[in-house]
């Protein structure tokens, strides 16, 4: 009986999972006999309420790597703390040269960021950040350099917590809340 509760719950979630393919990349291995055609895909999955995941993928044909990187993404998702449709403070993330900074914007800013580092936004439930890719503009390593990012956020409640402050310190500094 758990188990069929187990399967309907997990099914229920997986109908709310939006999948998002970033790239499709033509790979070639130079063999003695010619080369031999892959592909490569980048896809980002996320239930647009705080949990979002990422995922490569490679085969022979397009959607055998299709499946491969939604399974890859579904496998690692993680959960993202968010704080009125933006993230609780500002973050780094670094893969290899690709470096990633997000901040947090006011209602009504919207995403500003590239394409790779918007989908993965936009599929975690950020509505509204400000985000500077530096270094190399690799779609794989900027979503894993987003990804590492969000992984770094604190919900201000446990940051709160932390330090024996209150909540409204953590987010608006040491004066409180900013009348204005």
């Amino acid at each position: 009986m758990e188990q069929i509760l187990e399967e309907e719950i997990e099914r229920h979630e997986s109908a709310e999972i939006e999948e998002r393919i970033v790239e499709i990349r033509r790979t070639a291995k130079v063999t003695k006999g010619g080369k031999t055609l892959s592909f490569r895909v980048l896809a980002v999955v996320g239930n647009r309420k705080g949990k979002v995941g990422i995922g490569l993928g490679k085969a022979r044909e397009v959607p055998d790597a299709i499946k491969k990187a939604i399974s890859a993404a579904k496998s690692s998702m993680v959960e993202v703390p968010l704080y009125k449709h933006t993230i609780p403070h500002e973050t780094e993330g670094k893969q290899d040269a690709s470096k990633v900074l997000i901040r947090p914007a006011a209602p009504g800013t919207g995403i500003i960021a590239g394409a790779v580092v918007r989908a993965v936004l936009e599929l975690a439930g950020v509505q509204n950040a400000l985000t500077k890719s530096l270094g190399s503009s690799n779609s794989a390593n900027l979503a894993i350099a987003t990804i590492k990012a969000l992984r770094n956020l604190v919900p201000p409640e446990k940051a709160a917590k932390l330090r024996d402050v209150s909540i409204s310190q953590v987010l608006y500094g040491q004066g409180g809340r900013k009348n204005g």
